[in-house]
């Protein structure tokens, strides 16, 4: 047995261990060395005093290559050599070269790293299709040769082949490995909030109800994209950016698709002023037209429009023609 490390705590020396090549948790009564606890890792006990340090699985990492061999090259995990097999290794890479991989365990349980990008990481709620089931669970493709295991505990209802659902990626603590659950909603809420209204967020469209889409917010909180708000096609499981609307006093989050105020308008005119030189300098569309009109040619809400071409015309950029708006030429 070798014992890596010890905390005193309650009276009692506590340090992970290991004992024939397996991370253990011990305690024992430093007056009485006979009586050794022996726990495993997956329990729930203190965390590992040199997590911080370790290269977790389900994750991106920058890690330096300590070797090559003819099957690909070993990189520094920490103390840990981690195989980067040799058709994901880019070319002129060499010893003492850092690279950023993403790092998962492979059918033996090893850590392995790879270039290629799964469509989400420890911590990322996405949607994914399912590629195979057994009787433990089911298999869903997330962008990697091995696909990622939904346990069949972790399901709401029995998932099929050919089914895609949403799901949080996590670590399960009696493996160790990366899995998927779609049992999630405990990881969320408006409780505790570190955002403001106009802050930019990422936006996971989760469900369409009664009033608008419902959307989960960088991972954490939940909000609603009101029908009114809608300004382009959103499906479930659209991963897209937006940001703050309305924080209300119950906790409940309006957000909008798009970048906020004047920063949005900014990339909106750029927008206009191509179409604009597309059609030799003239567009049939001014503040009284159509919403629908509006949108279905600019991609954009009627009172977006009206806003850009507003900046527009101060700018002295276009003039505002009773059929439609000018572009100005150049001196």
């Amino acid at each position: 047995m070798r014992i890596c490390c010890r905390i005193l705590y309650k009276e009692l020396l506590i340090g992970p261990a290991i004992i024939a090549d397996v991370p253990y948790w011990i305690a024992v009564r430093p007056q009485d060395t006979a009586s050794l606890c022996i726990f495993n890792l997956h329990l729930s006990l203190p965390s590992h005093p040199y997590k911080d340090q370790m290269v977790e699985a389900g994750k991106y990492h920058k890690l330096k290559v300590i070797k090559k061999v003819e099957f690909g090259v070993y990189l520094d995990g920490n103390g840990t050599e981690i195989l980067l097999p040799r058709r994901f290794v880019p070319k002129d890479l060499e010893e003492g070269d850092e690279l950023t991989v993403f790092i998962y365990h492979d059918s033996e349980n090893r850590l392995i790293a790879t270039t290629q990008h799964p469509k989400g990481q420890v911590g990322d709620i996405v949607m994914l299709d399912v590629v195979s089931t057994t009787r433990q669970g089911a298999f869903l493709d997330w962008g990697l040769m091995k696909d990622l295991f939904l346990p069949l505990s972790q399901q709401k209802l029995k998932v099929y082949k050919g089914q895609s659902v949403p799901v949080l990626i996590y670590i399960d603590q009696q493996t160790g490995r990366v899995a998927a659950t779609e049992k999630f909603s405990q990881h969320l809420g408006n409780d505790q909030l570190s955002l403001r209204e106009k802050d930019e967020v990422d936006l996971f469209v989760y469900r369409k109800t009664e009033l608008g889409f419902e959307v989960i917010i960088n991972n954490r909180h939940i909000g609603l994209i009101h029908f009114s708000d809608v300004f382009q096609p959103l499906e479930i499981g659209d991963q897209i950016k937006g940001f703050i609307k309305t924080i209300r006093p119950d906790g409940k989050i309006d957000v909008m698709p798009g970048k906020a105020g004047y920063q949005k308008v900014e990339n909106e005119t750029e927008k206009i002023l191509r179409l604009l030189k597309e059609k030799d300098g003239y567009l049939p569309y001014h503040d009284k037209s159509d919403p629908e009109e509006i949108y279905e040619y600019f991609g954009m809400s009627k009172k977006t429009f009206k806003m850009a071409i507003g900046a527009l015309y101060k700018q002295h950029k276009i003039s505002l023609e009773k059929s439609g708006i000018q572009l100005i030429a150049e001196d």
